[in-house]
């Protein structure tokens, strides 16, 4: 470490903390490692890009951060003054076209296999392939230690702006962003002995997390790869009936999608209570610019919900939109800590599925990019990361609202995960359809079954009744 180089040294959060600790306890290197990528076509300043992400750098302590932990008390993240982007660049364009979606598969494992050493800078890596003479794929890796899911379209959106200046002869003026050890110093200001009592209160009584044992098949076939993808799209005209039936009820649709999959997951488990983990900004109203702060600031924290079946679906969703509203005073807490206060054995997570709702998809940042600058032309995006929980289902907002579900496949299989997922579209759509009904009668049915479950329970009663007449 070159001292005369270093800018500041401070504590990591707790959220770093466990992100830390869970990749340093395990031999998967791609556990918390993000890929995130998207193509470019036309004429491409390569200079001006590289020259862009540099800028960016600059502006950002925590993209010019390390992390140390060896014989140290606590760990401590370490910002430099001075960090070179180097953009890494290929050459495909020998490679047979249809063989490209091949070697990219291949070439993002041995990226993610290369994992990360947290004590060198920059915890990225920016790699360039060019596919064609206008056509260039770009690929940006880094790690949870350093940005949350928030973080991402900010630095994108940024290094876009500068890009964009730079291919035109201009500049922006550099202003230094907002520096993460302020977001340090106000989580030492809380109040951790309140928070420790309302997540006590919270969890009080749960003994078990909430099983997936009725999905689980224990797939051990293919251990090397742990994770997979399946996504839906819910069509515009379903999107815009749970859309306007937010608002007339004043709920949020990350309320509207988390609630389905709290139904669900009563539904799996046969439990009329369940828990699961919910993934917040952790970006406090009283800090200043929290909201353009670049950094790991999100938070995964359990969310108990309580499923009567007596209770019409809408109060519910209120309901549940006043629990989140209300666990949002407390979203700085570790998790290591909320856990260490709930009465779930020590070494039993409290949850095995989390929610993650994307109010800033990097879909929507790209191509509002492409709206504004017409000099830009970019498609296909890249989105892939690991966490340590074997199912993490994302909600994505935009005219047709999307579903995803990334699994670890050691555990679920494709089938499965496609079944939830059709469950899901099923709820959602007989939500837009029946909004005043009672939790009990929601059915996961397309409409077809339920003819066909009609016909067969009305086939059952005549025959009962012609037995009897017998």
């Amino acid at each position: 470490m070159k001292t005369e180089n270093i800018e500041d040294i401070y504590e990591v959060s707790p959220i770093q903390h466990g992100i830390l600790f869970h990749s340093l306890c395990t031999s998967e290197l791609s556990l918390y490692f993000v890929q995130l990528g998207f193509t470019f076509h036309g004429d491409f300043n390569v200079v001006a890009f590289e020259r862009a992400w540099q800028r960016v750098v600059d502006r950002h302590t925590i993209l010019r951060t390390s992390f140390y932990w060896e014989d140290m008390e606590k760990p401590l993240q370490v910002v430099y003054k001075n960090v070179k982007v180097c953009l890494e660049q290929q050459d495909w364009r020998s490679i047979d076209p249809d063989e490209v979606q091949t070697h990219l598969s291949s070439f993002l494992k041995r990226d993610r296999d290369r994992g990360f050493d947290f004590s060198q800078v920059p915890l990225m890596r920016l790699i360039l392939i060019r596919l064609e003479d206008h056509s260039y794929q770009f690929i940006w890796s880094t790690h949870m230690l350093m940005l949350d899911g928030w973080s991402y379209p900010l630095v994108l959106k940024e290094v876009i702006d500068f890009y964009v200046a730079f291919c035109q002869g201009e500049d922006i003026p550099f202003k230094p962003g907002s520096t993460f050890r302020n977001y340090i110093t106000w989580l030492r200001q809380q109040d951790s002995f309140t928070s420790e009592n309302f997540w006590r209160q919270m969890l009080k009584g749960v003994k078990t997390p909430t099983p997936l044992s009725n999905l689980d098949i224990g797939n051990l076939s293919n251990p090397e790869e742990r994770y997979d993808e399946v996504q839906i799209e819910i069509s515009k005209a379903i999107t815009a009936d749970l859309q306007s039936l937010a608002r007339q009820h004043r709920l949020t649709i990350n309320v509207l999608v988390q609630g389905v999959w709290a139904l669900l997951l009563g539904r799996y488990s046969c439990r009329n209570e369940v828990i699961y983990g919910c993934t917040v900004s952790g970006r406090p109203v009283d800090l200043e610019s929290s909201e353009s702060m670049i950094g790991e600031m999100v938070n995964t924290l359990p969310v108990r919900v309580k499923i009567d079946g007596e209770q019409y679906l809408m109060p519910w969703f209120k309901q549940l939109q006043e629990q989140l509203v209300e666990i949002r005073q407390y979203e700085y807490t570790s998790l290591v800590d909320i856990q260490k206060w709930s009465e779930i054995p020590q070494g039993t997570p409290l949850f095995e599925s989390i929610f993650v709702f994307e109010n800033q998809p990097i879909d929507r940042i790209l191509r509002e990019s492409q709206e504004q600058n017409k000099a830009i032309n970019f498609s296909r995006p890249l989105n892939l990361y690991k966490t340590n929980y074997p199912l993490n289902l994302v909600g994505y907002p935009g005219s047709e609202l999307r579903i995803g579900i990334s699994y670890d496949f050691r555990r679920f299989d494709t089938a499965t995960i496609t079944g939830i997922l059709k469950h899901f579209e099923i709820l959602l759509q007989n939500i837009a359809i029946n909004p005043e009904v009672r939790l009990k009668n929601l059915s996961l049915l397309t409409e077809q079954e339920q003819q066909i479950k009609a016909m067969l329970e009305k086939q059952v009663t005549f025959n009962f009744d012609l037995a009897l007449s017998n």
